[in-house]
C-alpha cells in the first residue's frame, strides 16, 4: 500500500446492525448471559466523520497471526483472583474487578483450549465473559464495562480517574473475546448467540461520539479518529493512549470477521489511518518510543508493544506501511534481552574500548583491551545506551558487566535474532549500479554463502522476514537467483517507507 492518504474523510454510512445488547434477552440464554437486557437505541452509523485512507481487514489471516494468538494461560493462576477463578485487580487489599485484566485472561484461557483442547480453559474464559456481561451497564444503546475502583496514573502525574469509569481499551478488546467465543468449537449454537449479541452492545460503544457520558471515541481537531484508554477527561483534553486505542482496534478486527459489519472495517480503516498520521509524534527518534500523545513520555514496558501491534496490524490489514513503522521502532531500541542462554559475539583481532555505564548512559568506566586474534564472548544483551548506540553486555569471563560496542565486521552477534515476519511479503529494491553482497547464514552465524549483485537499474525482490543477522538487520529473498539469501537493510530500500 503506498502511503496513507489524509486529503478525505470516510462517508456516513447506514446499516442495520445484527442482535445488538437486546438480542441477549431474546434468545433467553442463561448461564453467562442470565438476566434481561433492554437497549432500544443501538447506533446504526458511524458517530462522526473521520479520516481515512482505505485500510481493509484481511479476511484470509493465519491463525497464528490473529488477535491474541501469542499469549496463554497456565492452568494455575497465581495472579489475584476470587473464588469464581475470575481475574482481579488488588487496591490496597481489596480486589475489584478489572475489564482489561478480565478480558486478557479470558483471552489467553482461548488460546490455552486452542493448543490443547481441555475443556477447563474454555470454562474459565468463559467466566471470564460472564463476569463482565453481569456488571455491564448499559447506556446510549451500548454495553459498557465499568471499572469500579479510583485510579491515579503512576506515570501522568496529576491525572487521577474517579470510578466508575470506562476504557475504550476495555471496549474494544471485548469485542475480541466475546467474538472469539462466538466462533470457538465447544461452544454451544446458543451461547453463540449470546456471544454475538454481547459483542454487539461492545461494539456500539464504539458508535457513540463524545457528546454525551459514558463515551471512549472520539475525533481530534484535525479530524481523526481516537478510542480512547482513558477518555474520562473533558473532551478533546485525554491523553491519547497508543497502546490501548491499538489493543482496541485489533478488536474492530474480530468483530469484523465474526460480522462482516461494514462501520467496524470504517472504524478499523480510521484507526490505522490515525496510526500513521501520529507516528512522527509516537517515535522517539533513535530512543524508547512514547506512551501518549499528550505527554511524550518515553516507555521501555510499552515500547515493545508497540513494536509488536504494529507488526500485527499489518498482518490484519495487508498494510506494507504499518510493517514498516514496526521496523523503524525496532532500529530505534531493539529489544535488549538475549534470553535464558544469552547468545554469543564476535570480537575480531585487534583493539577495543569496553564500557561501564550508570542509569543516565554516562560512562563511568571504560577498559582497552587488545586481542591477538578474533575471539568470542558471551553476551546477555544487545542493547542501546542512549545516544551512544548499540553495546553488548559481556555476562561471563574476564569482562563480566562491561559492554563492548557494536561495530561490524568487528565485534557482533552471530546469528539470527528478534525475527519480524510478514504477510503479505513485502519487497526490497535494489538501487542501480550498487553493489551488494547478500548471504546464506547458519544458526549459529556461520557464513555458508556469498553472492555479491549489481544492477543496471533499480531491481526488486520479495522479501518475508526481517531478522538480526549477524549483527545486521537484515531481510530474507524469497524469489528469483538470490532466494533464501539476506540482503542488508542498509542498502537495499523496504517498501512502505
Amino acid at each position: 500500500m503506498t502511503e496513507a492518504r489524509h486529503d478525505h474523510l470516510s462517508r456516513r454510512t447506514f446499516i442495520r446492525l445484527t442482535g445488538g445488547a437486546a438480542a441477549v434477552a431474546a434468545v433467553g440464554i442463561g448461564g453467562p448471559f442470565a438476566g434481561p437486557a433492554h437497549a432500544d437505541d443501538v447506533p446504526t452509523t458511524l458517530p462522526f466523520e473521520f479520516r481515512t485512507s482505505g485500510y481493509t481487514c484481511a479476511s484470509d489471516v493465519p491463525d497464528a497471526m490473529q488477535p491474541w494468538r501469542d499469549r496463554n494461560a497456565a492452568r494455575v493462576d497465581t495472579a489475584p483472583h476470587d473464588a469464581e477463578g475470575i481475574r482481579m485487580f488488588e487496591v490496597d487489599g481489596k480486589l475489584y474487578d478489572h475489564p482489561v485484566g478480565q478480558i486478557q485472561f479470558g483471552l489467553q484461557n482461548i488460546t490455552s483450549y486452542r493448543q490443547t483442547k481441555d475443556s477447563f480453559y474454555l470454562e474459565r474464559a468463559k467466566a471470564q465473559a460472564k463476569r463482565l456481561t453481569d456488571r455491564r451497564v448499559e447506556a446510549r444503546g451500548a454495553w459498557y464495562f465499568p471499572y469500579p475502583f479510583d485510579y491515579a496514573h503512576a506515570v501522568h502525574t496529576g491525572i487521577t480517574y474517579k470510578a466508575p469509569w470506562y476504557s475504550g481499551m476495555a471496549q474494544g478488546e471485548a469485542l475480541s473475546l466475546f467474538a472469539q467465543l462466538a466462533q470457538l468449537d465447544g461452544v454451544s449454537a446458543q451461547e453463540r448467540a449470546g456471544y454475538r449479541a454481547a459483542a454487539d452492545g461492545a461494539f456500539a460503544s464504539l458508535l457513540r461520539a463524545d457528546d454525551a457520558k459514558p463515551w471512549v471515541v472520539a475525533k481530534d481537531s484535525a479530524g481523526y479518529l481516537w478510542i480512547h484508554e482513558y477518555p474520562m477527561d473533558a473532551p478533546g483534553t485525554s491523553d491519547y493512549t497508543y497502546n490501548g486505542f491499538m489493543f482496541a482496534t485489533l478488536g474492530l478486527w474480530d468483530y469484523h470477521r465474526l460480522t462482516g459489519n461494514p462501520l467496524a472495517e470504517q472504524l478499523f480503516d480510521g484507526a490505522l489511518t490515525t496510526f500513521n498520521a501520529y507516528f512522527p509524534s509516537m517515535r522517539n527518534k533513535g530512543w524508547l518510543s512514547h506512551y501518549c500523545l499528550t505527554h511524550s513520555i518515553a516507555t521501555s514496558s510499552y515500547h515493545p508493544v508497540h513494536i509488536n501491534l504494529l507488526r500485527q496490524l499489518h498482518w490484519l490489514s495487508g498494510s506494507v506501511r504499518h510493517a514498516y513503522l514496526s521496523d523503524v521502532l525496532m532500529d530505534d531500541y531493539p529489544h535488549p534481552h538475549l534470553g535464558a542462554d544469552g547468545g554469543t559475539i564476535a570480537i575480531g583481532a585487534g583493539g577495543h574500548t569496553f564500557y561501564k555505564f550508570d542509569g543516565t548512559g554516562a560512562v563511568t568506566a571504560t577498559k582497552d583491551v587488545s586481542f591477538t586474534r578474533d575471539t568470542q564472548a558471551p553476551a546477555s544483551q544487545r542493547v542501546r545506551i542512549e545516544g551512544r548506540g548499540i553495546h553488548y553486555l559481556i555476562k561471563e569471563g574476564a569482562y563480566t558487566g562491561w559492554y563492548l560496542p557494536e561495530y561490524f565486521p568487528k565485534v557482533y552477534l552471530l546469528g539470527e535474532w528478534f525475527r519480524s515476519v510478514y504477510r503479505p511479503q513485502r519487497v526490497a529494491t535494489f538501487p542501480a549500479n550498487l553493489s551488494i553482497t547478500c548471504t546464506k547464514v547458519a544458526s549459529d552465524g556461520t557464513v555458508e554463502a556469498t553472492r555479491t549483485v549489481e544492477f543496471a537499474k533499480d531491481s526488486n525482490a520479495p522479501f518475508d522476514r526481517r531478522s538480526i543477522v549477524n549483527g545486521r538487520p537484515m531481510v530474507q529473498i524469497t524469489a528469483g537467483a538470490l532466494t533464501g539469501f539476506w540482503a542488508p537493510c542498509a542498502q537495499v530500500l523496504t517498501d512502505g517507507r
